[in-house]
């Protein structure tokens, strides 16, 4: 039992193991950096995206008159 053990806890890793495991950590941090510069572009556009408060209260007037059909 005590070869087996040691030999468990002896062997070295596997190589490609290893840098699958470091290729895939790489790759999950430039995901990450990349959702975060979306994101702050997303921001930035619907910032730049607003539309004035004198605009959106003429929609919102338009939307609450009463529609008439266009043929009766």
């Amino acid at each position: 039992m005590a070869k087996a053990l040691f030999g468990h806890v002896g062997m070295s890793a596997d190589h490609r193991l290893v840098d699958e495991v470091a290729t895939l950590r790489r790759r999950v941090a430039d995901l990450q950096q990349l959702c975060l510069r979306l994101q702050a572009e997303n921001d930035a556009l619907v910032a730049a995206a607003r539309v004035p408060d004198d605009l959106s209260h003429l929609a919102d007037s338009y939307d609450d008159e009463v529609r008439e059909p266009a043929f009766s």
